[in-house]
């Protein structure tokens, strides 16, 4: 394989092309996040609001969607604070509560039907764009372009753990605040009760 690119000039070294791919990602998630402004704004919702939504999103579409106590640990908020925010999202429409058929004692969060439909009238046209942009990629450039996001995805979720674990292992005041902290101590209370 030739370590030349499409118009005959060097292609850049690994190190250099992870450098560029890790720019591409950032970039796309700043401007990610600004249009993710333009949405909030147009469907009278607070950053907060988007930002669970978003995760929610995120969720339903991998086929897994959050509970609450899940959506509370990915946004970093109070047990208080996350009951006020989902009752306000179902009171505007925008999500669900449903029984988790896998167990009864849980509950799932969904998009409404309402809600999906906003989502997809704001963002279909960059559907388009996007879908329009990449006229020129075959299918295999997709491909490839989908297992190293996978790749990326799946560097950060462990690089996220590690700093779940960093959190618990702080000084007592930090891991005090912090999720999994007050996960922990939630588990070692229901366990000492039992026993």
């Amino acid at each position: 394989m030739s370590s030349r690119g499409l118009s005959g000039e060097p292609q850049p070294d690994r190190a250099e092309l992870e450098r560029q791919l890790s720019a591409d990602v950032r970039a796309m998630t700043a401007r990610s996040d600004r249009v993710g402004r333009y949405f909030a704004r147009a469907n009278h919702v607070n950053n907060t609001d988007f930002h669970a939504l978003l995760h929610i999103m995120v969720a339903e579409t991998a086929g897994a969607p959050l509970t609450p106590a899940q959506l509370r640990q990915r946004m970093d908020l109070t047990p208080p604070a996350i009951t006020y925010l989902v009752d306000r999202m179902i009171e505007s429409g925008h999500i669900r509560r449903e029984p988790d058929p896998g167990d009864r004692r849980k509950w799932l969060l969904r998009y409404e039907a309402r809600g999906m439909e906003m989502a997809h009238d704001f963002f279909r046209p960059l559907g388009s764009r996007i879908s329009a942009a990449l006229t020129d990629l075959d299918d295999n450039d997709l491909a490839v372009a989908h297992r190293v996001f996978m790749a990326m995805i799946d560097a950060m979720t462990t690089f996220e753990d590690d700093l779940v674990a960093v959190d618990s292992h702080a000084s007592p005041s930090v891991a005090r605040s912090t999720p999994a902290a007050r996960g922990a101590r939630g588990k070692a209370r229901s366990a000492a009760r039992t026993d």
